[in-house]
């Protein structure tokens, strides 16, 4: 294929090749050319040009395939338009030659054909240069098309369009002939022609002015004549130019010219009504023949021109536009509504027209009002129909009331506007529906209430019980629709209302059919609710449902012998009801279906199955009029038997059978009504090759009547009143249930398939025998009809066998199954053929064997190697295609072979395109079934694909389309074989790409959608070589496609593209925009908005629920991956979506605006004024489209946090944009995000709301802590308070809905919290919304609002309760972080910027309501501990429910509570905790206890009224709700329970301990401790997060505080009670008592270990000995843990060091070893050397737990003093052992082992560490660490024997002394030799000089002297003399000021010692003198300034470092 990539084709290489190949050669280049083209220069072009045309030419006679025609042509066009065009002329000759010629054999046909696209091409291209030439060409083309077949007249068609296009004006000579030529066309019989011709008139229009003036009315009848017998492709391009056409009669200005005036009309709007109008009402028989047919009332319009009339209606809207619409509303509504009017009785004069002419009424409407008008059109359009509908209404009235005079007229009349009330009306639902909460200011009353008053007071009417229950049921069915339900008490009026009904229905023979039915239905509307509400009313409902049918087979006998026609007509419609209410049940209330439930459904069944067997003798005894009612009860019963499971009904499954094939094969069915039975029969695959009716469109909802065939009606709402409450089908705004007579079939035939399945075999044969029979038995239409039905069931059948499993029974079975399917497949009908090889897939499936399958197969093969009809082989490739399907695929290469060989063969017989399309499909088919092992073929099929692709005629595209798929399925075959780099691969890859080539460049729309899809497939598996600038080009031009299909297929796989390379789609998709030569037919302005802006107007377009979700994930795939790169662009977007509905909202509420003006200020006024003159890039946006544009901004605002830090720091990114303009950072947006808040928020939408509040609620806790740069104390959130309380403001007004004043109470509270506004008076204003919704509530869940479900009055409370707590608990934290600023030295930027009075002051805030908020909180936190008790105590829960929650909505409830109740529980806990459990005033706790508002209160028994509790009572109740509910929480977590959750409880707990009274409560009560600690361990153990666990260690010390309180006071008691007895006799208090036994599950110190290890050992594996092997000592390197982990460790090892405190002496024994394992292993395990002697924060931890294990008083104790001595020692040990000798832990902290040496030493009793071998082992070590050569090392050293040596006890302190001075005098004096480099070696020596000077004041008398003559020499040592003191280093100058000042203090205080010395040594005396002398000056300065500087700073950090000694 490289070869043919030049600018003049390569003939050498073309000529080497075979037939096929030369064809994809030349398309190939041709592609290639017209992309170099133009690329090339003008003058390289002129150069080659005369070869060029020349060998495009001569291609002309080589006869080209379609596709390739198209591009030769192009090429030529775009030849001649760059190069030079005097040759053209020659071209065109030869072109019209060519069609000129005699030549009629079909060989020659592509060469005129493509001499015909030539010309258009040319002239398209070239336009006014060839005007000289086109009166010729026209003309020789139309006479070309009189002998044209219909391949021609299509080319012709298109032909005259490009040239018409191309010329403009200049072409008007001809327009007459064309006109005439065209009109010709418009009704030929083949439909491509019909949609070619429709094309050409459409550009033809433009400039014949006649066409819209003189001629309109013809154009019209020739259109309508058009729509007789067409397609829908037909019936698009028709609509289209029809509605462009009469669109353009009314805003056409007319040219001037007086001569053309007079033959000019102006054309009004209500001529051209009036003329759709015609062709809606008496389609194409036109005006004056009409009037015959029409008086004898035979003719009906047919439905495919009213169809396309509907259409044309449609585009005539769209074309005129939205504001068009808005201007003649009210003509066109009355117009629209009339073609269904009285005026026009013929057009309703059979049920089945009226219901099909209302459809495309509705439809026009829908599409119109629906699809142009903005929301505030739309509220207007709503009034006017409400208008039209008040003057229907009253003319019915009238009617109604004159009930004597001319009744029948009268009647006719009601009939007649029944059918424009009903379009009016469902047209105002869809509004209403669409509008959402957008259209309260259409609604005024609450409607369920009015409909259940009327109903009750208009009992007697017959027509007001049957509308106003309809009314109700359909209330009933919405509720699903509104997220916050409707009163429970509703539901209970409902039922009384009904069962009055009910029992009432036999008073009044006159009414007693419509109470039944009203009764019944509104039961069974009111089961959609749901189970929590049925549950209340199931026992009175079974009840009903068994006093319906009579009890036993007798009572059935005597009922029908007596009663008459009309008690038989009302028994059957109340059992009907009873059936439907039951089965409305089953389907909506399964939770409710347990077993004891379903035994009580049961009895009935059976009798109602008896009624159905005798309803035939029942119909024969009396009449016709139970004709429709006994249908209506077969129906439902079928229905419901559908639903239950067959068990219920074993009994009866063979009377059922039976019925079931009676009604199947019944004699009096007429129409075979296969559209509606077989597409859920077929496979979706399948029904594409099909008519493109049965596929998805846009005109579903009226195309569907011309689906079903003239004789029947389409669904309607009349036909099934109980299909009012149910959930619309999907896509459907209104229920459409068909009629019974269609409708009980489709039910036989589902529940034939499951009660056949239940039978016995036998029974199971004899039935399908009957069948078989019943089939042969019939002939003609009803044959047919009898077939459909026997089929389906069968289908049916086995489908449902397929998919439980089950067995089709013996051979002979397999042998009438195979019979009846052969025979449908050989059936006319191709739907049938179709659900028939579904069948046949099923056969083979169930079956499941392989000699059967295979004998399937050799069925098909046989029939279709002998079959030449088409149906045979259409039916039998369809069947070989789907044999394998649910088979695993295709195993034998034999059987892949001989079909692949058939269908081959099959696919090429041009004569029949059908037998093309569906061998083609079954080739799709078996390339899928075949999978891997179809790789032998490839080849050959993807070059017959090809070969087919460029030769089948456009007029085919079924066939096409067919292609695209085994394309499809081919590539998928490949799949990432095809990134190969091998030829082969190269080559398959590049026919693929032709392929979707080929198809992109199809007319057809379908087609253009496979190709799309397969290049989606080819980009998915090879994505380098797809182009994909050209293929977003592609899917940009289609995003706006008529066609449904193909706008899936484009949004499909944009969805694919950006996901992986969003920002290249993005760019392609705009450069596109830019460079488009002609206008892009977009109505989405990609060029202003780019493809995203795009999507977003597609979307709020858009209604088809799969596209609409498509789109916005293809709009979240693009935000996730740019957002941040193009922040400005999407915000900007976002922006424009929601500011274009500000408009709206100031207009429709302007009163509430007004009283704001004025505090609002500019604010506001941004929003309102907008200059009109500034086009928005999006117009009325609806408000889901703004909801999701308010998500996007959330999106985007998280996508900015996993980015750049400068996001949120304005002054960097301040700082970064400086530096480069480019860069763009989130925060700078700021004002923006918060004005689309504002505008969501403050939107009429209750939704817009919400998204609105959440954004705002967002960009607070993402803003609220980022500072002011200018304003230093200040945060940047402070400037936008006004807006964030002008947003909050309208969600707290009476009539805002509870669930937007919940979301605003969230803000609210994370607007407190967030610390933003520090003055007090701007909170307040926040503040004050807090309070009223407070006070609001405090009126308890009676007063809050009855138009909503309680449970949402439940979720307003707990939202507000909720806020209040956020804003309590975070005034108290900031009250604590003040009230102690000064731990921590840097004073923390909040503080300094709340400054302190606004601590107190918010708690001050919060104070005034705190007493109503503390019983509101508690009785909040009561009714959460009553929901969240297990099902097996709701018999002891209140029965009127709790504060908050009334007993029924109990379930919607509980979510709520779990969403606050945390919160609120920290916010009670510190409220107690505050109160420090004082109960103020005593009938406060009493009364307020249980229930803070309602009197009724939690003690339902009278005589506990009357108790008082006493205050520790109430405190003791508090206690346990706060600790019940945290434990009840904490011991089984949610995998859904939220961080929030579990930290505000654990934060609760905390409070709750950190008072005594609690604490002595858990102190006292052991079990409950322990329970507590077992709760924390298992949060610990299931939670990772650091700060949980960290919480849960502190309750943990807590708890343990606790325990050591109670066991002091025990002591301190019995002390004080035993003063005078004997102290031996005091008994043990405290864990293991006398025996020091800890029993697990008993012990609170146990449980504390338990946990406290678990923490140790997660953090520092190698503590537990079972990992490591050996308790002992381990070598493996110390680790310095993560900040949390070390946290958690250090935790843990406080809670140890305090465990022996809690214990007995004998307790603490046995506890010792555990702890001080742990302690010194974490000591072992962390003990790394860190810069600068630093000690890691756990080895600080664990010394400070060891001293405090130490110096513990059971050290001491008498009965443990021993045990505990030979611990402690043995734990010295392990601590010396951890120098190996071996020395395998060099790099373990020496410092932190020395310290732990210390701290032994001093912190034990003497006698432990003062046993020989330890004390040697001990000043080893010492010496060691001196000799180490780390001056860091060695000043720690100094300190620690600084702190040995002044040590009291000499016993302890003297060995080191005596063993270690020597060595440091040494170290000392080596001085001389070894000067100190740095102040680290200075400060060893300071060191070591005061720990002799500590010698020397702890010294007797009589050695102090040597001691001093020692220090002496040393210190002069360091003196520097005049000469070297100039010279010396800084650090031996402070050397000489610190020796000089130390011989200073020690001279007068050892005067004589200090003598001798001197005496004896001269030189040191000199030396001395000198230094003296030599800083006599600076001694005076130097030495005040060094004693306060030097001194104080070492000392303290030598007691910070030591501070745990």
């Amino acid at each position: 294929m490289e070869l043919a990539h030049s600018l003049l084709l390569n003939e050498e290489a073309y000529n080497q090749l075979g037939e096929v190949q030369r064809a994809e050669f030349i398309f190939d280049w041709l592609r290639y050319l017209e992309k170099l083209l133009l690329a090339t220069s003008r003058s390289d072009v002129r150069e080659k040009q005369k070869t060029l045309v020349e060998q495009l030419l001569s291609l002309l006679n080589s006869s080209p395939g379609p596709p390739t025609r198209k591009l030769l042509a192009k090429n030529l066009g775009i030849l001649y338009s760059i190069g030079d065009t005097f040759s053209v002329y020659e071209t065109i000759d030869k072109c019209n030659d060519l069609i000129r010629s005699k030549d009629d054999s079909p060989s020659y046909l592509p060469t005129k054909l493509a001499a015909v696209v030539c010309l258009g091409s040319l002239y398209k291209k070239l336009g006014r240069i060839l005007v000289n030439t086109f009166t010729d060409t026209v003309g020789n083309i139309l006479k070309a098309m009189k002998s044209a077949e219909s391949q021609g007249r299509y080319e012709i068609m298109l032909s005259l369009q490009n040239i018409l296009n191309g010329l403009g004006a200049a072409a008007i000579p001809c327009h007459r002939d064309v006109y005439k030529a065209a009109k010709s066309c418009l009704t030929d019989r083949s439909m491509a022609v019909r949609c070619a011709a429709a094309k050409c008139l459409l550009e033809l229009q433009k400039e014949a002015i006649f066409m819209w003036s003189t001629d309109l009315d013809s154009v019209a009848t020739l259109c309508f004549k058009s729509f007789e017998g067409s397609n829908y492709d037909v019936r698009i391009s028709v609509s289209k130019l029809l509605g462009t056409v009469l669109a353009k009669a009314i805003i056409s200005k007319h040219p001037g010219a007086a001569a053309s005036r007079q033959s000019m009309r102006r054309v009004s709007l209500e001529e051209v009504l009036e003329l759709l109008g015609t062709g809606f009402l008496r389609g194409s028989s036109g005006f004056l023949r009409a009037s015959g047919d029409m008086l004898k009332g035979t003719s009906s319009v047919s439905r495919d021109v009213r169809v396309g009339v509907t259409q044309a209606y449609v585009v005539f809207v769209s074309t005129l536009g939205g504001t068009w619409l808005e201007k003649n509303f009210a003509a066109f509504l009355s117009h629209i509504l009339s073609l269904v009017s009285q005026s026009h009785p013929k057009a309703t004069q059979t049920q089945t027209d009226a219901v099909c002419g209302r459809r495309c009424v509705s439809f026009i409407l829908r599409a119109t009002i629906g699809g142009l008008l903005g929301e505030k059109a739309q509220i207007a359009a709503a009034k006017d129909i409400c208008q039209a509908i008040w003057k229907l209404k009253k003319v019915m009235d009238a009617v109604m009331s004159d009930s004597n005079v001319e009744t029948r007229l009268g009647s006719t009349d009601v009939t007649a506007s029944q059918h424009m009330l009903v379009c009016a009306l469902q047209e105002l639902g869809n509004l209403t529906y669409s509008l959402g909460t957008t259209a309260a200011p259409l609604l005024q009353d609450s409607s369920s209430d009015r409909c259940l008053e009327r109903l009750t007071v208009l009992k007697s009417s017959p027509e007001a019980v049957t509308g106003f229950s309809f009314a109700v049921a359909a209330l009933l069915g919405a509720v699903k629709h509104c997220p916050l339900g409707i009163p429970h008490g509703k539901g209970k009026i409902i039922m009384t209302l009904a069962e009055d009904l009910l029992c009432s229905a036999a008073q009044n023979s006159r009414l007693s059919a419509q109470r039944t039915q009203a009764g019944w239905l509104l039961i069974a509307a009111l089961m959609t609710l749901g189970p929590a509400v049925v549950s209340h009313h199931l026992a009175r409902v079974l009840l009903l449902w068994k006093c319906v049918f009579p009890v036993s087979p007798k009572d059935l006998e005597t009922e029908k012998s007596r009663g008459d026609s009309f008690t038989w007509q009302v028994t059957l419609e109340g059992r009907a009801g009873a059936l439907c209410a039951v089965k409305s049940f089953v389907s909506h209330c399964g939770d409710l279906l347990t077993g004891e439930v379903i035994q009580r459904l049961l009895p009935p069944l059976p009798c109602a199955v008896d009624l159905l067997t005798q309803l035939s003798s029942v119909l024969k005894a009396y009449g016709s009029p139970l004709k429709t009612p006994s249908l209506v009860y077969r129906q439902r019963l079928y229905e419901l038997l559908i639903l239950l499971p067959p068990e219920t009904y074993e009994g009866n499954l063979c009377a059922i059978l039976k019925e079931l094939a009676a009604d199947l094969t019944a004699s009096d069915i007429q129409v075979a009504a296969s559209a509606f039975l077989l597409p859920p029969l077929c496979h979706r695959d399948d029904l594409v090759i099909l008519s493109p009716l049965l596929q998805e469109t846009d005109h579903r909802f009226i195309e569907e009547q011309l689906l079903l065939g003239n004789g029947i009606a389409c669904g309607s709402l009349e036909y099934d009143p109980y299909a009012i409450y149910e959930k619309d089908v999907l896509g459907d705004s209104v229920p459409k249930p068909l009629p019974p007579v269609l409708s009980v079939i489709s039910s036989a035939v589902k529940l034939f398939g499951v009660v056949c399945a239940h039978v016995g075999e036998a029974q199971r044969l004899l039935i399908l025998e009957q069948l078989l029979d019943s089939i042969k038995h019939t002939k003609g239409a009803r044959q047919q009809v009898v077939q459909l039905h026997v089929v389906s069931s069968l289908s049916s059948f086995l489908k449902y066998l397929a998919g439980s499993k089950g067995n089709l029974g013996p051979e002979e079975m397999r042998r009438l199954a195979v019979a009846l399917v052969m025979g449908a497949l050989e059936s006319p009908n191709p739907l049938l053929r179709c659900a028939a090889a579904e069948a046949w897939a099923r056969l083979a499936q169930v079956v499941d064997d392989g000699a059967f399958t295979a004998a399937l197969a050799q069925v098909s093969f046989d029939k279709l190697k002998s079959a030449r009809d088409v149906v045979t082989r259409t039916g039998y490739s369809l069947a070989l295609g789907s044999l394998h399907r649910y088979l695993g695929g295709i195993s034998s290469s034999q059987h892949l072979n001989s079909c692949v060989g058939i269908l081959y063969t099959l696919s090429q017989d041009s004569t029949s395109p059908d037998v093309q399309t569906w061998a083609l499909h079954s080739l799709s088919l078996i390339i899928d079934s075949a999978g891997p092992l179809y790789h032998m073929h490839v080849e050959p099929t993807l070059s017959l694909i090809i070969m087919l692709l460029l030769n089948v005629p456009p007029t085919h595209a079924e066939v096409q389309q067919s292609l695209g798929r085994c394309l499809n399925a081919l590539i998928t075959t490949l799949g990432p074989e095809l990134q190969g780099n091998t030829t082969s691969i190269s080559t398959l890859r590049t026919s693929c790409l032709l392929g979707c080539a080929v198809m992109q460049d199809n007319p057809d729309c379908l087609v253009q959608a496979q190709a799309i899809s397969c290049l989606q497939q080819l980009h998915m598996f090879a994505p380098r070589h797809v182009n994909l600038s050209s293929l977003v080009s592609c899917l940009c031009v289609n995003l706006c496609s008529p066609y449904l299909l193909l706008r899936r297929a484009v949004l499909a796989c944009l969805r694919q593209l950006v996901q992986r390379e969003a920002a290249e789609v993005s760019e392609h998709a705009v450069m596109l925009a830019k460079d488009s030569r002609e206008e892009l037919t977009l109505d989405a302005n990609i060029r202003e908005v780019g493809l995203e802006g795009a999507l977003l107007t597609l979307l709020d377009k858009e209604t088809d629920q799969k596209l609409c979700n498509d789109i916005k994930e293809t709009l979240n795939h693009m935000l996730t991956s740019m957002a941040v790169d193009k922040l400005s662009f999407w915000l900007k977007l976002c922006k424009d979506v929601l500011a274009a509905s500000a408009d709206f909202t100031t207009v429709t509420c302007v009163d509430t605006m007004q009283e704001e003006e004025g505090d609002k200020g500019d604010d506001a006024s941004v929003l309102t004024t907008r200059n009109d003159d500034k086009s928005y890039p999006f117009t009325n946006p609806r408000w889901a489209t703004r909801v999701f544009a308010a998500e996007c901004v959330c999106r985007i605002i998280n996508q900015c946090e996993n980015a750049h830090s400068a996001h949120f720091d304005i002054a960097l990114a301040q700082e970064m944009k400086k530096r480069d303009s480019r860069n763009d950072f989130l925060v700078l947006h700021l004002a923006d995000l918060i004005r689309m808040a504002f505008m969501a928020a403050t939107d009429h939408s209750d939704q817009l709301r919400l998204s609105g509040l959440e954004t705002l609620l967002v960009v607070i806790r993402r803003f609220a802590a980022i500072p002011e740069p200018e304003f230093p104390g200040h945060v940047i959130l402070e400037q936008y308070q006004a807006n964030v309380g002008a947003a909050l403001r309208p969600a707290f007004a009476s009539e805002t809905p509870p669930d937007v004043t919940a979301k605003a109470c969230q803000v609210c509270s994370a607007w407190i919290a967030s610390g933003v506004v520090s003055d007090l008076n701007d909170l307040r204003r926040v503040h004050q919304l807090l309070v009223s919704s407070l006070t609001k509530i405090q009126a308890g869940k009676e007063a809050l609002s009855h138009l909503y479900n309680e449970s949402a009055s439940t979720m307003e409370i707990l939202a507000v309760l909720k806020a209040w707590a956020e804003v309590y608990i975070i005034a108290v934290e900031r009250h604590k972080s003040h009230r102690q600023p000064l731990k921590t030295t840097t004073c923390s930027e909040e503080s300094v910027r709340n400054g302190s009075y606004s601590s107190d002051g918010l708690l001050d805030l919060v104070h005034t309501d705190l007493g109503t908020l503390s019983r509101l909180w508690l009785a909040a936190l009561q009714d959460f501990a009553l929901l969240t008790l297990p099902s097996e105590f709701a018999s002891q829960l209140p029965v009127e429910g709790g504060a908050f929650y009334t007993a029924e909505t109990s379930e919607n409830a509980k979510l709520h509570y779990y969403n606050s109740w945390a919160l609120i529980l920290h916010a009670t806990a510190l409220w107690l905790t505050s109160t420090g459990f004082v109960v103020a005033d005593p009938d406060e706790g009493v009364s307020h206890l249980s229930r803070p508002v309602t009197p009724t209160s939690m003690c339902q028994g009278s005589s506990s009224g009357a108790t008082v509790k006493s205050p520790e009572d109430v405190c003791t109740d508090r206690f346990h709700l706060i600790l019940g509910i945290s434990v009840e929480f904490l011991c089984s977590l949610r995998s859904d329970a939220t961080m929030e959750s579990i930290t505000a409880c654990l934060h609760a707990l905390q409070a709750l301990l950190d008072v005594p009274w609690p604490r002595s409560k858990i102190g006292s009560d052991q079990d409950l401790g322990i329970e507590l600690l077992n709760v924390l361990h298992r949060v610990i153990l299931t939670r990772e997060s650091p700060s949980i666990q960290l919480a849960s260690l502190e309750v943990v010390r807590q708890i343990i505080c606790a325990a050591q309180e109670h066991v002091k006071e025990k002591r301190r008691s019995a002390e004080v009670d035993d003063g005078a007895a004997e102290k031996e006799t005091l008994p043990e208090f405290g864990e293991g008592k006398d025996t020091g036994g800890l029993v697990p599950g008993k012990s609170l110190v146990f449980a504390t270990l338990e946990l406290c290890v678990c923490i140790l050992v997660r953090q520092l594996p190698e503590l537990n000995p079972k990992l490591t092997g050996s308790p002992g000592v381990k070598a493996t390197k110390p680790q310095v843990l993560s900040e949390d982990g070390s946290r958690l460790v250090s935790a843990a090892l406080v809670i140890l060091s305090e465990l022996p405190a809690v214990c007995s002496p004998e307790g603490s024994i046995s506890i010792l070893p555990t702890i001080l394992y742990l302690t010194i292993g974490v000591l072992r395990e962390t003990a790394v050397k860190l810069p600068g002697g630093q000690l890691s924060s756990t080895v600080a931890a664990s010394l400070q737990a060891l001293k405090g294990i130490l110096s513990s008083p059971m050290a001491r104790a008498e009965k443990s003093h021993t045990a505990w001595t030979d611990l402690l020692r043995s734990a010295l040990t392990t601590v010396l052992d951890c120098w190996d000798p071996d020395g395998t832990h060099q790099e373990l902290d020496e410092i932190s082992l020395l310290t732990a040496i210390t701290v032994f030493i001093l912190s034990t009793s003497p006698e432990v560490t003062t046993i020989p071998c330890l004390q040697k082992r001990c000043i080893e070590k010492f010496k060691a660490t001196l000799e180490i050569k780390d001056p860091v090392v060695q000043i720690k050293t100094y300190q620690l024997l600084l702190s040995i040596f002044q040590y009291p006890n000499p016993a302890v302190s003297y060995p080191y002394i005596y063993s270690l001075v020597s060595s440091i005098v040494e170290k000392l004096q080596e001085i001389d030799q070894r000067k100190p480099e740095d102040t680290t070696e200075l400060q060893v020596f300071q060191e070591g000089i005061k720990v002799l000077e500590a010698l020397v004041a702890i010294a007797e008398e009589q050695h102090r002297s040597q001691l001093v003559a020692c220090l002496l020499p040393i210190l002069i040592s360091f003196l520097l003399d005049d000469n070297t003191l100039g010279s010396a280093t800084s650090i031996m100058k402070s050397l000489h000021d610190f020796a000089l000042q130390h011989l200073m203090q020690i001279g007068p205080q050892y005067s004589s010692v200090f003598k001798n010395v001197m005496a004896s040594s001269p030189a040191l005396k000199a030396r001395l003198e000198a230094a003296i002398k030599g800083n006599q000056e600076s001694v005076k300065v130097k030495i005040p300034t060094s004693k306060h500087t030097k001194n104080p700073g070492k000392n303290a950090s030598i007691q910070l470092k030591t501070n745990f000694l």
